[in-house]
């Protein structure tokens, strides 16, 4: 069969593409700007991709096409799939058509550290010989490509809560009747589709009502938004999961920090150690998402400490707090943060591991939700564990502009926000008294001007050898 792709270079469609292309099948794909990382990972598999929307991509027509939810009537090549009557479909129908029926699927769900707990989920149970079925919408440090069909039937996947295509406005995961269940946590987000918090909780009610009574669902104790989407009905078990003393009652699963920074803890289950993590990774969304991760392998039978000996292995994902160059005693970082919330725990988690080490945030607002100035009253808020930020307003965001000057009147002065149009003046602005040792955080969920490889070539001109 020929399944051509329309959207093939985001984390989900490019993901599917892999699978189809495993599962024997012909694979094309379209996307306006062919771009990498997806795109070289595509072409490795053998899979040809078209730069820009055209109806000549259709010639000679496929047998099936699968359409991005990023596309929209009056695309071209959707109005040439239409008019043709080229058969057509989501990719999470697909998805759960052709390759979760009749598995074991385990989903990680949640606002934050979905990409991350799954990766984790899936290292463990690598670990422990499962050899499983993936789907990550992110690049794992410890996997080659985004997703495999794998040979046993467990497949760990990413759920997001985002719409399937613009014909089918359920959130993806619906699709995908999980057996495990990972709800990390709840927020709001994605104002462009969800009018309100409720209108989340709803679709989350949505999945949860698609888990059997013999399967589990895993949720920290703590989350009021989780509370009330499990209100509404729930037929399966549920484990908690909770932090320190942070709970006034036992929870399933527990964390007894022994390094501030999250890189060292007891897990305990049912009041009773059973492991210690040690590991690379800082911050408690870290241990939060850990702790997840062992409750959901658990259920498909690996016991906790194998699932922490896997996990003190555990490489982390590219993006997550990625250490991309160290020069000059400047380290500077590549964090995904699309969310206030995801700022203040990345950034906490590095102060925790720092000390009084200078932090300096890069900040770029770029998803909607964030572009439309939703959260802007818990931006500057979300960063204050760094001793200075810099904000990105690449896009001319009048309410970000308005927000970085009432700070300075509030302050007396510069106080520690700036806000730069270009990422050429805002690498000037990080230059000018640049102290050593130092690290750099740069924050977005986009390519921020390409200011990365900018930035570190900057640094070495001014600090190599130094």
């Amino acid at each position: 069969m020929h399944v051509h792709i329309l959207g093939i270079c985001g984390t989900f469609m490019g993901s599917l593409a892999v699978l189809a292309r495993q599962l024997g099948h012909t694979v094309t794909g379209s996307d306006h700007g062919v771009y990498p990382p997806m795109s070289t990972q595509l072409e490795a598999q053998g899979i040809s991709l078209m730069d820009g929307y055209d109806p000549a991509n259709l010639d000679p027509a496929p047998d099936l096409v699968l359409i991005g939810n990023a596309m929209s009537r009056g695309n071209p090549e959707v109005e040439a799939v239409l008019n043709r009557g080229i058969d057509y479909m989501s990719g999470p129908e697909w998805l759960a058509r052709e390759v979760l029926r009749k598995r074991w699927v385990l989903a990680v769900a949640g606002t934050h550290g979905k990409t991350t707990t799954t990766s984790m989920l899936l290292w463990i149970l690598e670990q422990a010989g499962f050899d499983p079925g993936y789907l990550v919408g992110g690049v794992p440090q410890d996997f080659p490509v985004s997703a495999r069909l794998g040979s046993s039937d467990f497949f760990v996947i990413e759920a997001d809560e985002y719409d399937s295509a613009f014909f089918d406005k359920r959130s993806k995961f619906v699709h995908y009747r999980p057996r495990t269940l990972i709800l990390n946590n709840l927020e709001y987000d994605h104002a462009d589709i969800f009018a309100s918090v409720e209108d989340i909780e709803r679709q989350f009610h949505h999945l949860v009502r698609t888990v059997p009574s013999n399967g589990l669902i895993v949720r920290p104790v703590l989350d009021s938004h989780l509370d009330r989407a499990l209100a509404m009905g729930c037929w399966s078990s549920v484990q908690d999961t909770s932090v320190g003393s942070e709970c006034a009652t036992a929870s399933d699963w527990r964390a007894e920090l022994l390094a501030e920074d999250g890189s060292h803890f007891m897990v305990v289950h049912h009041e009773q150690p059973v492991a210690t993590v040690r590991w690379s990774q800082t911050g408690l969304h870290n241990v939060r998402n850990a702790l997840a991760a062992i409750a959901a392998a658990r259920h498909v039978g690996v016991t906790p400490d194998h699932a922490v000996a896997a996990l003190c292995r555990f490489s982390g994902v590219k993006r997550r707090m990625e250490l991309l160059a160290e020069v000059g005693g400047i380290r500077v970082y590549d964090d995904f943060a699309h969310h206030p919330t995801a700022i203040a725990t990345t950034l906490e988690g590095l102060r925790n591991k720092v000390g009084d080490e200078t932090i300096i945030a890069l900040i770029e607002p770029r998803s909607n939700t964030m572009q439309q100035g939703v959260h802007q009253q818990a931006l500057l808020p979300s960063s204050a564990a760094a001793d200075r930020v810099v904000w990105a307003n690449l896009g001319n965001l009048d309410w970000l502009s308005t927000l970085i000057e009432n700070d300075r009147q509030n302050s007396g002065g510069p106080g520690r926000h700036r806000l730069e149009t270009s990422v050429e003046s805002l690498i000037e602005r990080v230059l000018d008294e640049i102290p050593r040792p130092c690290h750099i955080v740069i924050m977005s969920n986009g390519g921020f001007g390409g200011i990365h490889q900018k930035l570190i070539a900057a640094l070495e001109r001014s600090f190599s050898g130094q």
